[in-house]
């Protein structure tokens, strides 16, 4: 995979970088920019591409508007807080379809930005419609991805785009991601631990399948862990388990053996809601009630196992974090973590709502990588590829 460090100067001075960034961030009700993380993650390769001349186009999605506009997805209040804090002229495009898109992407002057409207806007983003990236590639003279979080999605500005573009390669942030899970990835250091969790186990079964065979241990917790106890005949009443994925589960136990640790005891309620009558439990859940956090016990014996890894990657919360009276499994996990990071253990937390625990519980800047991808770092792990990375220039292009 090529990135923008690969090519010549004269490759960029003065011609038009269509970047595909990840500015899919919260807007408050006056359309303000509630968290600029990820905005402010594009920077090092937007300054890179202006240091060498290059004028950036920047493509983005943000939300689900379902293929048509929608006033309250407009990446316009990006575009001015990108201007505002970023310290560069900044024009907003408008739909970058249109005919007055192209003309404004020619007009752009040396160390100008040029912000296009959500490319969800319309229906052949999802589609990945050969015409819809084809005129999305004359906003451009070469293609940039430095949207990591959307490159397991094959749309039109992540793939159909960069299929059309000659260059096309990969940003800073992309680079960056994939040297920090390559380390997961590839011939990593032992004890290698995986802390998987969230609602699903379908979502991590590809993850579990691809490092059963090498993984020193595989801490599990939420929903993923009440498939995996009710695959092993434990008693879950209520709590959220995937029926249909029985059988995989059963599939993990037997394949992981003793190296899958699953919570001995867990923190049950009759409900979401209803914390303040939740108590922890060691044998089957009572009727009337779910799981929805992992118990002390659990906590500790998984600290221990964090403690003694050497890689570590983590991509699911334990229990239900969002609601407090069950969210300590999931902030004594983040504590874990930090601490094995401190003890320079190699530490990846895999986006999503596993990076918003992290976040919340203190210690984004207490791991060795915070991916900005839950989705895409979870799929890359599993299989070391991504849609959007394969329609790049490899190094041999």
């Amino acid at each position: 995979m090529k990135t923008i460090r690969d090519l010549a100067p004269e490759r960029l001075e003065g011609r038009r970088a269509l970047v595909r960034v990840d500015y899919n961030v919260p807007l408050g009700e006056d359309g303000e920019v509630m968290d600029p993380a990820r905005i402010r993650a594009s920077y090092p390769t937007l300054r890179l591409l202006l240091k060498r001349g290059a004028r950036p186009v920047l493509l983005s999605h943000l939300g689900r508007p379902g293929g048509e506009p929608d006033d309250s997805l407009s990446l316009r209040p990006v575009a001015r807080f990108l201007e505002e804090d970023g310290g560069r002229p900044v024009t907003f495009g408008g739909a970058p379809e249109s005919d007055g898109a192209l003309e404004a992407s020619r007009e752009l002057e040396d160390g100008e930005i040029l912000v296009m409207e959500n490319t969800r806007f319309h229906p052949g983003e999802k589609q990945n419609d050969r015409e819809y990236a084809r005129r999305l590639a004359r906003l451009g003279d070469l293609f940039v991805n430095d949207a990591f979080a959307a490159c397991h999605r094959a749309h039109a500005s992540t793939v159909g785009a960069a299929e059309v573009l000659d260059p096309a390669v990969a940003g800073l942030l992309v680079e960056k991601e994939i040297l920090a899970l390559d380390r997961v990835r590839v011939d990593p250091e032992a004890p290698l631990v995986l802390v998987v969790g969230g609602a699903k186990i379908a979502d991590k079964l590809p993850l579990l399948r691809s490092f059963v065979d090498h993984v020193d241990a595989i801490l599990a917790g939420g929903g993923v862990a009440n498939t995996l106890l009710a695959a092993g005949g434990r008693g879950m009443a209520d709590s959220l388990v995937e029926e249909e994925a029985l059988e995989q589960a059963r599939e993990i136990r037997e394949a992981a053996g003793g190296r899958l640790r699953l919570p001995g005891d867990l923190v049950v309620a009759p409900g979401p809601d209803a914390g303040d009558r939740s108590r922890v439990v060691e044998e089957d859940v009572p009727e009337g009630h779910a799981a929805f956090d992992i118990g002390p016990d659990t906590m500790d014996r998984f600290t221990a196992v964090i403690h003694e890894s050497a890689t570590l990657f983590w991509n699911g919360p334990m229990g239900m974090f969002e609601k407090d009276p069950f969210r300590e499994g999931t902030d004594r996990i983040a504590g874990a973590v930090a601490r094995a990071t401190e003890r320079d253990a190699f530490t990846v937390v895999g986006g999503g709502d596993s990076a918003r625990a992290v976040q919340e519980a203190g210690h984004a800047g207490d791991v060795s990588h915070l991916s900005t991808g839950g989705g895409a770092s979870l799929e890359y792990v599993s299989s070391g590829r991504l849609p959007a990375l394969d329609a790049l220039d490899d190094d041999e292009h």
